[in-house]
C-alpha cells in the first residue's frame, strides 16, 4: 500500500491511545486497514501530564497499527481536548474597496483570518475561528457570499479557545515519537463527523462525546457548530465512585462498571449479585447489582444535568429537532439511552462511527469509543481534498479546515516543531 493513500489519525485519551489507519476505496468509503489500541499513560483528563509515558504509550500503538496496516506511519491527524477548551461567539467584519468588485474567497479568507487576531488570556491562543453565518451589507442568513456585491463583508463566529501549553506539550509527544503533526482538531467536531447524518445537523442535534475523563458537548444547528462545551466529568468518575461505594480496587470496579453497570436502577434485579474475589486469602466480597447501578445512575444524572445546563446556555433547546446522539466509550453503559431520554425529553441514540466507513479488517473498529479517531481519519481525507483546487467539495467547511492551520495558535506549534528539527540537524 502506498504511503499518500492512507491517513492516520491518533486519538490521545485519558483512558486510551489510538492509532487508526485507514483509506478511501473505489467509492468514497472509508476503509480501516489497521488500528493499535493502547493504555494511556500520561494523559489526564484529555491533557498530556507526563510526556515520557505519553510518548511510550503513542510509539506502542503506533506500532500495532503499522504492524496490522502493513505501512511506514510518519504523518498523523491528532485531536486535542480537555478542559481548558473554551468557546465563545464573536462578530467580525472588513471593508471591500468597492461596490463594483465581487466578494472573493481572499476576502472571506482575510475575514477568517482577523478572527485569529483577537485578543485573549496570556496563555491562552485561538484554536478554531468557525463562520456561523455571513452578512453582506446588513443582508443576513447568507451561508456563502463569494460572488456577492457588497461593501462591507460581515460574519458571527463561534470561536474556540485552547491552552498553548496543552497543544505544545501533544506537538513534543508527536515529535518524540518519531511522528510529524500533521493536523491538530479538536476532538468533538471529528466525533461529530463520524456518528451524525448530514440531515441531523441540518436539523439540530446535541453531540455528546463521553470519554474518560472528560464529556464533550457540540451542537449543531443549520449545518453548522452553534455551540460547545466541555464538562470534566467521564467514565473515570464513575469507576472511582464504584471503588469507593463498593470499597473495591479500581480495575475490578472498571470491570464491574463495563460487565454488570447500568445507568438506571430500576432495571436491575434485586437478587442479581456479582462475587468479587478477596484479596490474599480474605474472603470474596458480594455486590448487589441494584447497587452498583445506584452509584452508576447518581453519577449518569450529575453529567446529564451539566449537558442539559449547555443545551439551554445554547438557546437553542427549542430548535433540536433531532434531539441527542451519545458516542464514546461511556455510551455503552446500558440503558444510558433511556436515562438520556428520561432526564432530558429529547429523543437519544447511540452514535456508532460506521456510516462513513467500509470494509473494514476489525468490526470493533465500529464501535462508540473509536469515534473520535475514525473522525481524525475523516478529517484528514477532507484536509487532503481541501488542498486539491479542483476539488469538487471544497466547500466552506473544508476550505476552513485548511485556513485553521494559518492561525497564530497552529503557527506557534509548527514554527515550534521546526525548531526542535533544525537543533536535532
Amino acid at each position: 500500500m502506498e504511503q499518500e493513500e492512507i491517513v492516520v489519525g491518533l486519538d490521545i485519551g485519558t483512558t486510551k491511545i489510538a492509532c487508526i489507519v485507514g483509506r478511501k476505496n473505489e467509492f468514497g468509503k472509508i476503509e480501516i486497514v489497521g488500528m493499535g489500541k493502547t493504555e494511556s499513560l500520561g494523559v489526564s483528563r484529555g491533557v498530556v501530564s507526563n510526556i515520557a509515558q505519553a510518548v511510550q504509550s503513542i510509539e506502542e500503538a503506533v506500532a500495532l497499527a503499522e504492524k496490522k496496516a502493513q505501512v511506514n506511519i510518519r504523518n498523523v491527524v491528532v485531536g486535542i481536548a480537555g478542559q481548558h477548551i473554551k468557546s465563545y461567539q464573536h462578530r467580525g467584519q472588513i471593508t471591500l474597496n468597492s461596490y463594483e468588485e465581487e466578494i472573493t474567497q481572499d476576502d472571506v479568507d482575510r475575514l477568517i483570518d482577523d478572527m485569529y487576531k483577537l485578543v485573549t488570556l496570556p496563555g491562552e491562543e485561538i484554536l478554531h475561528a468557525l463562520p456561523q453565518e455571513y452578512i453582506v451589507d446588513h443582508e443576513q442568513g447568507i451561508k456563502d457570499p463569494v460572488g456577492m456585491y457588497g461593501r462591507r463583508l460581515e460574519a458571527n463566529f463561534h470561536v474556540i479557545i485552547g491552552q498553548v501549553a496543552a497543544a505544545k506539550n501533544i506537538n513534543r509527544c508527536i515529535d518524540k515519537a518519531g511522528l510529524k503533526l500533521e493536523e491538530i482538531v479538536l476532538e468533538p467536531l471529528a466525533s461529530a463527523d463520524a456518528v451524525l447524518t448530514k440531515e441531523e445537523k441540518e436539523a439540530g442535534v446535541v453531540l455528546v462525546d463521553i470519554g474518560g475523563g472528560t464529556t464533550d458537548v457540540a451542537i449543531f444547528h443549520d449545518g453548522i457548530i452553534r455551540h460547545s462545551a466541555v464538562i470534566p466529568f467521564g467514565g473515570n468518575v464513575i469507576t472511582e465512585d464504584i471503588k469507593s461505594g463498593c470499597a473495591i480496587l479500581k480495575n475490578q470496579a472498571e470491570k464491574l462498571k463495563v460487565k454488570f453497570g447500568s445507568a438506571l436502577q430500576d432495571e436491575s434485579q434485586e437478587n442479581e449479585i456479582v462475587c468479587i474475589p478477596g484479596l490474599q486469602n480474605r474472603p470474596s466480597k458480594e455486590i448487589s447489582v441494584k447497587n452498583l447501578a445506584g452509584i452508576v445512575q447518581c453519577r449518569m444524572e450529575e453529567i446529564i444535568d451539566h449537558i442539559y445546563y449547555e443545551i439551554k446556555n445554547s438557546k437553542l433547546q427549542d430548535q433540536l429537532i433531532a434531539g441527542i446522539v451519545v458516542t464514546g466509550g461511556g455510551s455503552q453503559l446500558k440503558h444510558i439511552k433511556q436515562l438520556f431520554e428520561y432526564k432530558t425529553g429529547f429523543d437519544t441514540r447511540i452514535g456508532y462511527p460506521n456510516m462513513h466507513l467500509g470494509k473494514s479488517f476489525d468490526d470493533s473498529i465500529g464501535s462508540p469509543s473509536h469515534a473520535t479517531g475514525v473522525g481524525l481519519v475523516m478529517k484528514g481525507f477532507n484536509g487532503k481534498q481541501s488542498a486539491n483546487p479542483d476539488s469538487a467539495v471544497y466547500n466552506n467547511t473544508v476550505k476552513y479546515h485548511s485556513k485553521a492551520r494559518k492561525g497564530n495558535f497552529f503557527k506557534t506549534i509548527f514554527n515550534n516543531a521546526i525548531k526542535i528539527l533544525d537543533e536535532e540537524n
